[in-house]
């Protein structure tokens, strides 16, 4: 006949760094502060019986400590540098600095050509200071409009990561970080430059806030909705160095805004699934989404031939001028006509990319052709 021994908990003896011997039991409760509601036994056996010969069993007493260890008191811990910058890097990201890279472009472009004077007499500072203000205005409308979004941006992949949405900044953080930089542009612009610019650059806040933003998820054509504060950039750089808004101006803005509209075809096709996800009307569904993609990309297309062109009638230098523009509409218009017929992410990614490149080489010719005119508004 078998014997099995058990040996609980309360027969163990633990040594002890001075080499005394201490019941687990006892030492458990010391542990726990004298409390012995913060030991927890548990009845399971860790050693079965072993089916070869005689077995011991241990009555197992697990010691669970839930008390809290004591925390030494003084200065707070200083933030890691890491998480500082991991905090800038994230505020940066709120600003959308790929977006600012091409209304630095536009800005850039506008107060180029309006500028009527010799380039020895370029007012360097000023552009400095306009440049600066429309950054800090478009960077406190790309914060604010990912807080009023911020809801509709976690159900979509492509923004799901997004500071904000992602939990690694607080949304009234975000509130008063995007109001300062809008407050202060509008403030610096009036100041550094002039009221003129201040104001369209308040104007292309408000309507892009307040109007774009809540069509988006209301109907399709919200895009020609926000075209318009989007086409916005060249005009502030063109009051910034003249002080008014001449028929040139507004021959840049029409440019500016008829691009947006296959640059953003091409973006609401990629993402289709993820703006319907998130309720955005962007696109129409069934077959009236393939008409308005097509619309709203050839139709702009065609358009910018005569407008872009328009400033190459003269001599032989703007000819030349000409033949570039002529060119990379007739590129722009090949990848259009290519998510049109094919309307595939590839194709719709190609000509994102396409528009990317149109913009800025097609304001570089544009401005030789101002300069080579000799005046600029």
């Amino acid at each position: 006949m078998r014997r099995r021994a058990d040996v609980g908990l309360g027969n163990v003896r633990i040594p002890d760094s001075s080499g005394r011997y201490h019941h687990a039991d006892a030492l458990s409760l010391e542990l726990a502060g004298g409390n012995p509601s913060c030991v927890a036994h548990a009845g399971r056996t860790l050693a079965e019986q072993h089916r070869g010969g005689g077995a011991l069993n241990v009555a197992a007493k697990p010691i669970l400590i839930t008390g809290t260890l004591p925390v030494a008191a003084g200065r707070p811990q200083p933030v890691p540098a890491f998480s500082r910058l991991a905090a800038m890097s994230d505020y940066w990201a709120l600003t959308k600095p790929e977006v600012n890279f091409l209304i630095v472009i536009a800005t850039l472009t506008g107060f180029y050509l309006a500028f009527p004077g010799p380039l020895a007499r370029f007012p360097w500072l000023l552009l400095v200071h306009t440049l600066l203000g429309t950054l800090l205005v478009a960077s406190g409308t790309g914060t604010l409009n990912q807080y009023i979004e911020r809801r509709f941006d976690a159900q979509m992949h492509r923004t799901a990561r997004r500071p904000l949405v992602a939990g690694r900044l607080k949304p009234s953080g975000v509130l008063w970080f995007g109001i300062a930089l809008s407050s202060v542009g509008s403030i610096y612009l009036a100041i550094a430059v002039n009221a003129l610019a201040s104001l369209l650059a308040i104007i292309t806040l408000v309507s892009y806030l307040f109007l774009y933003t809540p069509l988006k998820r209301k109907t399709p054509l919200c895009t020609l909705v926000g075209a318009f504060p989007g086409a916005m950039p060249p005009l502030i750089g063109w009051a910034a160095a003249s002080g008014k808004l001449s028929l040139e101006a507004w021959i840049v803005y029409a440019m500016l805004f008829l691009w947006q509209f296959p640059h953003f075809m091409a973006i609401a096709w990629m993402y289709r699934d993820d703006y319907a996800r998130a309720g955005y009307c962007v696109l129409p569904h069934g077959k009236a989404r393939d008409s308005i993609v097509s619309l709203q990309t050839v139709l702009p297309l065609l358009a910018l031939f005569p407008i872009t062109l328009l400033p190459a009638a003269g001599g032989q230098p703007r000819i030349l001028c000409g033949i570039g523009i002529l060119l990379l509409n007739l590129g722009f218009l090949y990848y259009g006509a290519r998510l049109v017929l094919h309307r595939s992410s590839a194709a719709a990614r190609r000509l994102l990319l396409a528009s990317i490149i149109y913009l800025p080489s097609l304001f570089a010719l544009v401005s030789l052709l101002g300069r080579s005119s000799g005046n600029g508004g």
